[in-house]
């Protein structure tokens, strides 16, 4: 009797736990080892949900690479874009299989797809995006055709190839994989190719949003912005993106006398706005940790070298904290970054002839914010800093500020989940981009966004190769990883259990 109650019972259970289960009966009895297995069977059931849907992963990466080099033969340098380009392919490939997708366009040439596999809606959509566009190339730096999708031990060459091509066909896999074994879901699982991210263009999302919100509405959404760290050959951690510093810019003016070149002047405009960016350069902004980036240093040390295991632990120190900044200024330079709104002179303007002292001169400021800083206060700051009223500061915001996505969700923790799955020797780090995506502005409007991506040889792309780099690549290995990362993570919190 016992053991038809337990072969009825277990169902699709593993072999190995029900055998065990009928040592433990001979042990302790019948129904204390019905009770157990019962116990047993719902822990098991959420383990070996994901296996529902066995997929054939050497076909599918043979897919992923077809699908992959075809992406990235279409040129959409932006500008121009020709995302639409894109965007058709993609509808021939998800329409082929059955998957409703539509061309959201403001302008012919730069469409935005979107398809949507619908759950039983007892859950919000999940989104999953990817941007087409690419910025240009400057072909004769590069070693093969930046849109040939050249392969190359072990590497696929391609302008797109890690921003963010990788997304898109991510994505698209995803939505293959979920059609054809017909996963049965809780939520619609939405599929974005957006047009004109490098330049948070009119007609790409921002278009999206304003209008077609209801196409891509989601509780949560995966994008770029993440990845990870592969230490020879074995993953070391994985960054999932949780919040993202934010592009504000400012114009220096500074204002003076025109006058002769040969004759010098206390007032001379080029003078006043050296200074005014040499302050701005020494001055050093407060430091303020926010949940992602404190949490990212308590995990970071966990797994660095004693030395560095102590200064992100010291970070929390107040003590320790200067000598901790002085060392991020001069050797982590994206950490100092991190820890800090940061301001970055990129352009100066000045003058017409050689021999006229010009009446005004200018600098364009690479402003990037913390999520939360009070930007009104902060450029009263850079005045006092600056300590001259000839010098006018213009600001020229062009993101909007988000705040970061929580890391207690369901979403930040199927990425948890997949990464333990995909990356077992690896852990999660929660990171704030010091860069930007266009997951700010999906934040702006309450979506929990977390950003995702396949990883890198350890510092191998510091001198060219990566995102906007000469000879961008990605290794196949850590495309294929990718792919299946966010199958796991999206199948963890959208599929029906």
């Amino acid at each position: 009797m016992l053991v038809e109650t337990l072969k009825h019972t277990a169902g699709d259970a593993p072999y190995s736990t029900f055998g065990t289960v009928l040592q433990i009966a001979k042990l302790i009895g019948a129904r204390r080892a019905t009770r157990l297995f019962l116990v047993v069977l719902l822990f098991s059931s959420v383990a070996q949900g994901q296996e529902r849907y066995r997929v054939p992963w050497d076909k599918v990466a043979n897919e992923t690479i077809e699908h992959f080099q075809a992406l990235l033969r279409i040129d959409t340098t932006n500008p121009p874009g020709n995302e639409t380009l894109v965007a058709e392919h993609l509808k021939k490939i998800l329409e082929r299989e059955g998957i409703p997708a539509k061309l959201l366009a403001l302008e012919p040439r730069r469409a935005n797809l979107v398809a949507r596999i619908r759950g039983n809606g007892s859950k919000r959509p999940i989104l999953v995006m990817g941007h087409t566009d690419v910025v240009g190339v400057q072909r004769e730096r590069w070693t093969v055709d930046p849109f040939g999708a050249v392969r190359k031990n072990g590497y696929i060459y391609g302008r797109g190839s890690a921003d963010d091509k990788d997304n898109v066909v991510a994505g698209l896999m995803l939505m293959l994989l979920l059609k054809r074994h017909n996963v049965k879901l809780d939520r619609d699982v939405i599929f974005l190719a957006e047009a004109g991210e490098e330049s948070f263009a009119a007609a790409g999302l921002k278009y999206v949003i304003e209008r077609h919100w209801n196409e891509i509405d989601a509780e949560f959404a995966v994008a770029e912005g993440g990845g990870g760290s592969l230490r020879d050959g074995k993953a070391h951690y994985v960054r999932v993106g949780t919040t993202e510093k934010v592009g504000r810019g400012a114009r220096l003016i500074a204002r003076g006398t025109a006058g002769h070149g040969s004759i010098p002047r206390p007032d001379n405009a080029v003078v006043r706005l050296a200074n005014a960016v040499a302050k701005l350069a020494a001055w050093t902004p407060p430091m303020r940790l926010n949940e992602t980036t404190r949490t990212y240093f308590e995990r970071l040390a966990t797994i660095s070298h004693p030395d560095a295991a102590a200064r992100y632990k010291g970070i929390f120190d107040a003590g320790k904290r200067p000598e901790i900044e002085r060392h991020f200024a001069q050797h982590e330079l994206r950490h100092n970054s991190m820890i800090r709104t940061s301001i970055n002179p990129t352009m100066l303007k000045a003058g017409f002839r050689s021999n006229v002292v010009p009446s005004e001169a200018e600098a364009y400021l690479d402003i990037r914010a913390l999520p939360d800083e009070e930007m009104e206060n902060f450029i009263e700051r850079m005045r006092e800093v600056i300590g001259d009223p000839n010098v006018e500061i213009k600001p020229a915001s062009w993101r909007e500020a988000a705040r970061p996505s929580r890391l207690d969700t369901e979403m930040f923790r199927a990425l948890e989940e997949a990464q333990k799955r995909v990356y077992p020797e690896a852990i999660t780090l929660p990171y704030m981009l010091t860069g930007a995506t266009d997951m700010t502005p999906l934040r702006a409007r309450g979506v929990q966004a977390y950003g995702i991506g396949p990883l890198s040889e350890e510092g191998e792309y510091r001198d060219s190769g990566g995102a906007h780099g000469d000879d961008e690549r990605i290794l196949e290995r850590a495309l294929h990883d990718f792919v299946r990362l966010q199958w796991y993570a999206v199948l963890d919190v959208a599929a029906s259990r």
